[in-house]
């Protein structure tokens, strides 16, 4: 019996892999135009990192992580998400990165054991990028902008842009002492994870999806009127930087984001009537973030995570093309096998994509798979043309047909490929 992939964990093969490559070059080539450089983190690291950084009252460490002993008895974690992992290699390597601001971004997969279901896996793949050293309102503009304009380079349409301000230490625990009071006013209301949650994180309450905790929190306090007064001047000036950048948006104080070390602008990338699962991609300011994982300093920071799979489900199920195939060497035999393969390796060093039979079929099935290639150009390896010195060299898009000198047809394959 074949051996099943372990559920929620999937594997993604040609041509669909196409897509993926294909977006992740556009993302790395949006991020370059921004400024970003690219990190790469472990995927495991110490259990710890996330209990500290993701807030051990959170569903991904209460209930989600892959988390394991190893042989030597320590705790690890295969990393649920991306920026906790970037901040502890910043933080391990500050000496290597640079100047502030430090702007970087990561590609790789995540592990959450959540229900798989379409557009969310266990396994699953993010696109994210951070920028550290600054807490201008102009970079939570910016870090916005790169993702608007990457959602709008990537053909994605009808998304809007919600955003938020959760305040920060100076004005969020008098908040959340006033939404726990709310919150117990309700209890009988809420679900068993928003009551256990009440006097630890009452804003988890306003981030669950269970429809008896969205009708029960209906008209909780706003955050945005809690505000002290520089968090509100932050949050207006990030407003008036989205608007001098074009960029529409709408305010949502029901946003707090799944994690505990958010502060001050949160934001999302929602596409309307979606329901539950309305989100695109999302992020915000986690200015405190390299304190609670062992830093000796405030590190100002602001970034956002996109999940792949799900941004490529909404861009359409439609598998991207293989890879065109300049030329296809066929044989008029097996004795001419060796020379298709010396000709093949030849050929592909000199940047040009060619395929060839290696099976010793008929000149009629190797056209057929030629065609089936999309190769362009077809060369017949002939035992009577070899003897002069030649090839068949057939332009499949004209439909022409001729015998040329060995010479002679690579270099018009050359010239062709210089030619695009």
């Amino acid at each position: 019996m074949t051996l099943a992939s372990v559920r929620g964990m999937k594997d993604i093969l040609p041509p669909e892999s196409a897509r993926f490559t294909a977006l992740e070059a556009a993302f790395r080539s949006h991020a370059g135009r921004f400024g970003f450089r690219e990190v790469r983190t472990p995927v495991l690291e110490r259990t710890e990192l996330f209990a500290r950084a993701v807030g051990e009252s959170t569903d991904i460490v209460e209930k989600e992580m892959y988390t394991f002993t190893d042989r030597s008895g320590e705790s690890l974690t295969a990393r649920p998400e991306g920026t906790a992992p970037v901040v502890r290699a910043l933080l391990s390597n500050r000496a290597a990165t640079g100047e502030w601001p430090v702007r970087l971004y990561y590609i790789g997969p995540m592990f959450r054991h959540e229900r798989p279901q379409k557009g969310r896996l266990r396994q699953f793949h993010q696109f994210g990028a951070e920028l550290f050293g600054t807490d201008a309102p102009y970079a939570d503009a910016e870090v916005i902008a790169f993702l608007h304009g990457f959602l709008r380079e990537s053909g994605l349409g009808g998304v809007s842009l919600e955003i938020n301000s959760l305040g920060d230490p100076s004005c969020r625990p008098a908040y959340n002492e006033r939404l726990s009071a709310f919150l117990a006013a309700r209890e009988g209301e809420l679900c068993d994870d928003c009551r256990r949650r009440r006097d630890r994180n009452p804003l988890r309450a306003l981030d669950c999806k269970s429809e008896r905790c969205v009708k029960a929190t209906a008209d909780a306090p706003s955050v945005l009127d809690a505000l002290c007064g520089p968090c509100r001047e932050h949050f207006a000036a990030v407003e008036a930087a989205l608007s001098l950048a074009g960029i529409p948006f709408a305010r949502n104080s029901r946003m707090v984001r799944g994690l505990d070390y958010y502060r001050r602008t949160t934001f999302e990338f929602v596409i309307p009537g979606m329901g539950a699962q309305n989100t695109v991609a999302a992020g915000g300011r986690y200015d405190g973030l390299a304190e609670l994982i062992g830093g000796k300093e405030r590190v100002p920071a602001i970034g956002f995570a996109i999940g792949v799979e799900r941004l490529l489900m909404l861009l359409g199920d439609g598998a991207g093309p293989e890879p065109a195939v300049d030329v296809y060497l066929a044989t008029s035999g097996p004795s001419l096998l060796a020379e298709a393969f010396r000709w093949k390796l030849s050929l592909l060093g000199k940047g040009i994509r060619a395929e060839a039979d290696y099976d010793g079929r008929s000149l009629k099935s190797q056209f057929r798979r030629a065609d089936r290639s999309g190769a362009k150009v077809v060369v017949v390896l002939g035992e009577e043309e070899a003897r002069r010195g030649a090839v068949v060299y057939r332009d499949m898009a004209r439909g022409t047909q001729e015998e040329i000198p060995m010479d002679e047809a690579v270099r018009r394959l050359l010239r062709s490929e210089k030619e695009g």
